[in-house]
């Protein structure tokens, strides 16, 4: 039998069933404070996997560097409605902001440089916490999974995201510095539990850029799995050039390089996730 990275028996994940129907969405925080760890490849990628398998997906582009909306297709620059709009103006609809992807099945709430001043505007707002969920609840009957990609930061911006979120995943680059800010996550997941969102659950924590070659990233995998336990997800992404050339593509490795080992490592995450309930 086929073992993951640090010895577990990996098992055949099934193929999801289709749904009769789609909602109420189950929302996901892809999260971690360090950048360059992959939230992005892994929102978009995981989000074609889960469209692929028949689940309506909405990605929210929470990082005003807009890299989610770009990695789509779609340029920040020339937005004029954004999630910025939907959180700052009260009259602001969510369908005037969505928009279709180039995927089937899939959705995406874009964000441009505007979303770095709701963080100041956002101090002196009642409930300034819970604002992200209220402005997503109108979407929750119409998608599958709302996949929400956070900043590299724990302010403000990822709090609402926590807070409006069922599950977080920590997509987790294999290398010590990594690990090291894993545990503030923790902290801070654990404080939104106990203030503001007491359904919050940590999905998962998933190996990214890992190489298989190297001691360096198998003792990484190893003591993260010492730390954390079974909630290090079996599927481990590999590293591969082939992310940036999709990124640059403006498309989702699944529709760019449907038969490399990267889209089979994504199709196998939704997989994984789908069978341990963390998505529809």
């Amino acid at each position: 039998m086929e073992l993951d990275p640090v010895g577990r028996p990996l098992p055949l994940f099934p193929d999801p069933a289709p749904l009769a129907s789609h909602g109420p969405a189950r929302v996901i925080a892809m999260c971690n404070q360090k950048g360059g760890v992959g939230k992005t490849t892994t929102t978009i990628n995981l989000a074609a996997a889960l469209a692929e398998v028949g689940r309506r997906v909405l990605i929210v582009d929470f990082d005003p560097q807009g890299a989610a909306s770009v990695g789509l297709g779609i340029s920040p620059h020339e937005l004029e409605r954004t999630v910025y709009n939907l959180m700052m103006e009260r009259n602001a609809s969510l369908s005037e902001v969505v928009r279709a992807t180039g995927v089937p099945n899939l959705d995406l709430l874009p964000a441009n440089i505007d979303l770095s001043a709701a963080e100041v505007q956002l101090v002196s707002e009642v409930a300034r916490e819970s604002i992200l969920a209220r402005v997503l609840r109108p979407a929750l009957d119409d998608y599958d999974v709302i996949l929400i990609d956070c900043q590299p930061s724990l302010g403000l911006l990822t709090v609402n995201a926590l807070t409006a979120a069922h599950g977080v995943l920590i997509p987790l680059e294999c290398e010590f510095f990594a690990l090291r800010g894993v545990a503030l996550l923790v902290e801070t997941i654990e404080k939104v539990r106990d203030r503001l969102n007491p359904r919050l659950e940590v999905d998962g924590i998933l190996a990214t850029m890992y190489d298989s070659r190297t001691l360096h990233a198998r003792e990484v995998v190893a003591r993260v799995h010492e730390a954390f336990g079974d909630t290090l997800l079996q599927t481990v992404i590999g590293r591969t050039v082939k992310f940036p050339d999709s990124s640059v593509a403006a498309e989702p490795i699944i529709t760019y390089a449907s038969n490399h080992s990267g889209a089979s490592a994504y199709r196998q995450l939704a997989r994984e996730l789908i069978a341990r309930g963390d998505a529809a």
